[in-house]
């Protein structure tokens, strides 16, 4: 091979940090050689790999000591599931690292932060040892839907390198009232045994307020078995907490939990940011990106991703069936009025003027005359026509009045 020197060292670079298809495809290469009669390139590439395991060997990450820390069996995918007695009905599903997606989910600078902290301390955990702390181990993640919180619970299981045990709190309440309180305990001896991330999603099912006149005994004491459950647990594993109505749970929850960690809604800078993310392979303009991120004001990340899908399917039909940027908004906003600000869906279907001169005057998104005919399919004479004044020579800034 030609420059194999090359693909050599690039290999040797990727190798130090490889994820499981990166080695895969080095490893197609090395046997690709090696039937093309290259033996010694092919014995090149399997130096590298061979070399990267007795590497891992002697000097295991940060993360596998601080494995080796936590007590527990490994869980495996042969490992069976505690069911209820009652109906065989699996009381959790497993989610192994390899499983879960590798990219982090996008939120702002403060929410970042906060969770790279906690994937620190784990792996840092000897050195916290040594001065008798303990990582954070448990965690409730709370927000309004859509914004990302089971996504982000996953990615970091899979940073831990630990499987999830997923446990959704509503369907164990609903389908097994009467005997939920021995099914928490089942689950919890069950995760007490194995390395791993619990992770409680919709919380709020179980963990309402005791005092509420409305519930019956019985959710009492499966909240009592909860917190007495999640006591015994606080030293042997991470959990993690997910709720959409975090004013529906119990002060006594809140105390359980060491990390309590809000996810927003996304500002103006990460909405776009968020649209740029699900829009390969469609290029959208810049000036799309902001448009969009102004126009989903209010909405979560799920919300974004929807409208991105609907862009590009606007995008990719027949040329002479295309819509307009403006027009496909307004499809949106029509097939999915409850998830639009309605001062955004006003302006849509109001008067062109009103809606540049919006856009114009917006502070955050900051549009020129040029900016809105791009999105409106008008040059900028037109727009400034129907704003009812006639443009500067060469205008090409925001218009401010």
């Amino acid at each position: 091979m030609e420059h194999f020197s090359i693909v050599q060292a690039l290999c040797r670079a990727a190798m130090a940090d490889a994820s499981p298809a990166i080695r895969k495809q080095i490893e197609r290469l090395r046997d690709a050689l090696a039937k093309d009669g290259e033996a010694k390139q092919s014995a090149g590439l399997a130096s590298i790999l061979t070399s990267t395991d007795r590497t891992k060997e002697l000097s295991p990450s940060r993360i596998e000591r601080s494995k080796a820390q936590t007590p527990g069996e490994a869980l495996t995918r042969n490992t069976p599931v505690p069911v209820d007695r009652e109906t065989a009905a699996a009381l959790a599903d497993i989610i192994f690292p390899s499983d879960i997606q590798s990219a982090a989910p996008l939120f702002d600078a403060t929410v970042t932060g906060a969770v790279e902290t906690i994937i620190e301390e784990w792996e840092n955990f000897d050195a916290l040892a040594e001065i008798d702390i303990r990582p954070s181990k448990t965690c409730l993640i709370y927000g309004a839907p859509g914004t990302g919180k089971t996504r982000l619970a996953l990615w970091m299981a899979r940073q831990l390198d630990l499987p999830v045990v997923l446990v959704k709190l509503d369907g164990l309440v609903s389908s097994f009232l009467g005997t939920t309180a021995r099914n928490i305990g089942n689950l919890f001896t069950f995760v007490n045994r194995y390395r791993c991330v619990l992770l409680l999603d919709e919380f709020d099912a179980i963990a309402k307020v005791r005092d509420d006149p409305q519930e019956v005994g019985e959710i009492k004491r499966v909240v009592n078995a909860l917190l007495q459950n999640l006591d015994v647990r606080r030293d042997i594993g991470f959990t993690i907490g997910i709720t959409n109505h975090e004013k529906l749970l119990d002060p006594a929850v809140w105390r359980r939990f060491e990390v309590q960690l809000e996810i927003p809604k996304p500002d103006f800078g990460m909405r776009q940011a968020i649209a740029a993310h699900f829009m390969p392979p469609i290029k959208a303009p810049d000036v799309h990106l902001r448009l969009l991120a102004w126009f989903t004001e209010g909405s979560t990340g799920a919300e974004i991703e929807s409208l991105v899908r609907t862009y590009k399917k606007a995008t990719t039909v027949r040329d002479e069936d295309k819509r307009g940027l403006l027009d496909t908004l307004r499809q949106f906003a029509t097939l999915n009025a409850g998830r639009v600000q309605s001062d955004r869906r006003a302006l849509l279907f109001d008067e062109p003027a009103n809606l540049f001169r919006a856009m114009r005057d917006d502070p955050v998104l900051g549009f020129s005359l040029t900016d809105i005919g791009e999105v409106a399919g008008k040059d900028k004479s037109t727009v400034s026509r129907q704003l009812g004044r006639t443009p500067k020579s060469g205008e090409n800034e925001v218009v401010n009045g």
